[in-house]
């Protein structure tokens, strides 16, 4: 019961209030005021006293009633699978005195005389305490039937499991699936029993405490007889309620249960989850939808949404991909890609001491003009005789020690398909000689090494060569340098000339003194203790040595033993070697070396930096490496895009395919950027294969499957290559000139063009009157006014000097007979083939097609 006040419990009870607080009094109760609220407890402890004061018997004897409970677990296998299911066992007995017993009914009827006899207050007591009594006994009932029931549907599922253990062993899914259902259904079962013992446990009590109150009018003596009508009633309640439970277990097994009581499906409530999605410049559609942990198609629905057409392996720009974060709910964190390189950049950074380092000297020109000679001299060696044609085709690195101080030269190539090698020289250099032959004057590449010059901001030196020929003319070369801007000093300039003679050596040491005059207003400064970091002038692939890098150090030492990183390659320094052949440990500032150990050959012109260790270097080449293939792919996507329509209605585009190997980097690439100026709308050049190094079988199986052409520059194939070769009919052709190589490719691109048709008007026919004929219908009664009017060629008929048909000559006659030409001046009869419309005043020009060859 819920707790009251005195006043309350005294009019439920019908006792005055006055004699409730002098019983609670003296049964040592706290409450002293009708307003004070009774609890449970007191009730119980009011109770208890005055029982007590009635004789009613004390705590300390003896209990008349034992009850004990016993609990057993064991294990049941199921099938041959190895389960086992634990089975819990409860036992519960109550053990009573027979003394007592017998004599309870003498107590209860002398109780029930004194009760009687007392006051009403002890009656309402009474009577409270039975209510009590009578609603515990009803959980007590209610707790054991649920038991009762539970027990019963444990010895079902242990028949169900024995059937399970004899049925085929075979069967061992279906035994699994049966056995979950098994166990889901016992479960609901007895999640719904519980429930529904405590349902009904809640409603017979509030029903026996309406009864009670309803008893408490009628008197003792009625509920005393009703409790002994309890339990028979109880008893007969209990099994039926039991066989309809048996009977709604049966109906609900025949029918699936899927929904729950309210009629619902439940559904788990599901929290949506923002995520912070880090992007950078640029990001596939795949790999975005993996960093939002969404699937690929949402984020293809969500681009078109936007009006972007998107494939899974497109990539995308950083303002479309925070669009689409932000689009699916998500939060965008724009990062920097390159952290990484950041990070190195940092580690580089050392404070030391400056100390003066070497001047490098890069020298530029146009080609034949003498730039290796020249070099030659001041190294005192034979470069040239080395080089195929006599021409420049690399890049070399040399360091020379003159009387004027040391030197580092760059000797670069003056053939217009080197400009990406002219222009690495003028960035990687402080001083540029630029060499112009006083009997040619300014040329192309002349100019184009003073653009380079002054766009990487390099002061220029002068040397105006082969000043020991008879046509030589000084003044002619100032005269045309000074129309590009390049102003002699004794002109009023900044740029120094000087006359030199590469066979003669006349001029060479006023050269390398303004040189060295270049050098010291530069003040040119590097930190030796720095770790190592310089430029990549070219890379090759030798048979024996692997992947050989020609760099430049700029700043600091690179030491063998070293870890460098140089564009997308890596690699720890086995072996250096300087411009004579010889091995050295470490290398300075403005030392050119050749640099062994890396796992590939990097591009030239890419900066070279020593790295903290391997495990680094390898993370940045392999960043560095995705960053270029995302870029291509990107630029690929853009010209698709532009192209797209632009290529509508047109014929198809005609390429010559290649797989293109040569023997260093920079002339790799030379050639590649030749072969993309070549082509045009309608031809070009597809380098399926690239690389640096022999002509391996590999390349041979790529242009065997693909149809393509197979060019060799200073490079030759291997025995299993040749093979291949020889078997499959594959066109291979070897170079040492670039001339010749891009020459060859520019007529076979030629071929491939479609011949261009010309038209040309060689007779023209006036119609001076028109006859019927009935063999050849219409023939018109020409005058040859113009050319001669041949009969095999085709034909057009104008009309006021308008096309209205063009064919050819059925017949051609001349006072009636068939003739193959009609001179100019002569009347001539004409029948046009399936043409009946002509009519008086007509002209019919006869014209011939010849196809030309056409020239990129």
């Amino acid at each position: 019961m819920a707790e009251v006040t005195v006043k309350q419990l005294a009019e439920t009870t019908g006792v005055p209030i006055e004699k409730l607080l002098q019983q609670m009094h003296e049964a040592g109760l706290p409450q002293n005021d009708e307003v004070d609220v009774v609890s449970d407890e007191d009730k119980q402890g009011l109770l208890a006293f005055l029982k007590g004061e009635q004789g009613a018997p004390s705590a300390s004897v003896s209990p008349k009633k034992i009850t004990l409970k016993r609990r057993a677990q064991s294990t049941l296998k199921i099938g041959r699978g190895g389960h086992s299911v634990k089975v819990e066992t409860r036992r519960k007995r109550t053990y009573v005195k027979r003394v007592d017993a017998e004599s309870s009914d003498d107590d209860q009827s002398g109780e029930s005389d004194s009760k009687v006899s007392s006051d009403p207050s002890q009656l309402q007591i009474e009577a409270e305490r039975i209510r009590l009594e009578e609603s515990r006994r009803q959980t007590a009932e209610q707790e054991g039937r649920a038991e009762a029931i539970r027990k019963k549907e444990e010895a079902e599922l242990r028949e169900k499991e024995e059937l399970l253990a004899v049925s085929e062993p075979d069967n061992r899914e279906a035994q699994a699936k049966d056995e979950a259902k098994v166990k889901a259904e016992t479960k609901a079962k007895e999640d719904k029993t519980e429930a529904d013992a405590v349902a009904q446990a809640a409603a017979t009590a509030q029903a026996q405490a309406q009864a009670a109150e309803k008893g408490n009018r009628r008197g003792k003596g009625q509920s005393r007889d009703r409790d002994r009508s309890g339990p028979p009633g109880g008893e007969r309640t209990r099994r039926r309620e039991l066989s309809l439970k048996k009977e709604s277990r049966r109906m609900k097994q025949r029918v699936a249960l899927q929904q729950d009581k309210q009629g619902g499906e439940f559904s788990r409530p599901v929290e949506e989850i923002q995520r912070e999605v880090e992007i950078g410049e640029l990001v596939s559609v795949g790999d975005l939808a993996q960093r939002m942990s969404v699937k690929t198609g949402e984020v293809i629905k969500t681009l078109m949404g936007m009006g972007v057409m998107a494939t899974i392996n497109q990539t995308i720009d950083q303002d479309t991909a925070v669009l689409v974060v932000e689009e699916t709910g998500h939060k965008a964190k724009i990062v920097v890609d390159d952290r990484i390189e950041q990070e190195l950049e940092e580690s580089l950074t050392v404070e030391g001491e400056l100390v003066s380092r070497s001047v490098v000297v890069t020298v530029m020109g146009h080609v034949d003009h003498g730039k290796t000679s020249l070099l030659d001299y001041i190294r005192k060696s034979r470069v040239v005789a080395g080089e195929a044609g006599g021409i420049t085709q690399h890049i070399g690195a040399y360091h020379v020690e003159t009387p004027h101080g040391n030197i580092s030269f760059i000797d670069t190539p003056g053939h217009a398909a080197f400009t990406a090698m002219r222009a690495r020289g003028a960035m990687a250099t402080d001083v540029v000689i630029l060499v112009c032959a006083a009997d040619d004057g300014v040329m192309p590449q002349t100019e184009e090494a003073v653009q380079h010059a002054k766009a990487a901001e390099v002061p220029l030196v002068v040397a105006v060569n082969k000043i020991d020929l008879e046509g030589a003319d000084p003044e002619r070369v100032r005269n045309e340098l000074a129309a590009i801007d390049v102003i002699p000093e004794d002109w009023g300039g900044d740029t120094q000339f000087v006359d030199v003679s590469a066979e003669t050596g006349e001029g060479i040491d006023a050269l390398l003194e303004a040189v060295n005059l270049q050098a010291e207003i530069l003040e040119l400064k590097a930190v030796p203790e720095a770790p190592g970091r310089g430029v990549v002038i070219e890379s090759k692939l030798e048979r024996g040595r692997g992947p050989v890098a020609t760099v430049l150090v700029q700043n600091g030492t690179l030491k063998q033993g070293d870890v460098i990183i140089a564009g997308e390659t890596f690699g720890k320094v086995r072996a250096l070697v300087d411009e004579h052949g010889q091995t050295v440990t470490s290398a300075g500032p403005s030392i050119p070396v050749e640099v062994l150990g890396l796992n590939g050959t990097p591009n030239a012109g890419d900066d070279f930096s020593v790295a903290v260790d391997d495990r680094r270097a390898r993370d940045l080449a392999e960043f560095r490496a995705n960053r270029t293939q995302e870029q291509r792919q990107a630029s690929q996507q853009v010209a698709k895009l532009e192209n797209m329509f632009a290529n509508l209605g047109k014929g198809e585009k005609r390429v010559l395919k290649l797989v293109l190997k040569t023997d260093v980097r920079g002339s790799l690439e030379a050639i590649t950027q030749s072969f993309a100026e070549i082509g045009n709308e309608e031809v070009s050049v597809n380098v399926l294969g690239s690389g640096v190094g022999g002509i391996s079988e590999s390349d041979a199986t790529m242009a065997m499957t693909y149809g393509a052409v197979i060019f060799g520059f200073n490079v030759r194939a291997d025995n299993s290559a040749k093979d291949l070769v020889e078997k499959e009919g594959i066109e291979l052709r070897y170079y040492s000139v670039i001339y010749e190589l891009l020459d060859d490719v520019r007529t076979i691109l030629e071929g491939m063009l479609a011949p261009e048709i010309r038209e040309e008007i060689v007779g023209t026919a006036e119609v001076r009157d028109v006859f019927e004929s009935p063999r050849y219908g219409q023939v018109a009664g020409c005058m040859v006014v113009e050319g001669t009017v041949f009969r095999n060629k085709s034909i057009r008929v104008l009309r006021e000097n308008v096309v209205i048909y063009e064919g050819e000559l059925e017949s051609l006659r001349r006072f009636k007979d068939d003739v193959g030409e009609v001179r100019n001046g002569l009347e001539c009869g004409i029948g046009v083939r399936n043409y009946n419309d002509v009519q008086s005043g007509d002209k019919i020009e006869v014209f011939e097609t010849t196809e030309v060859a056409r020239a990129l």
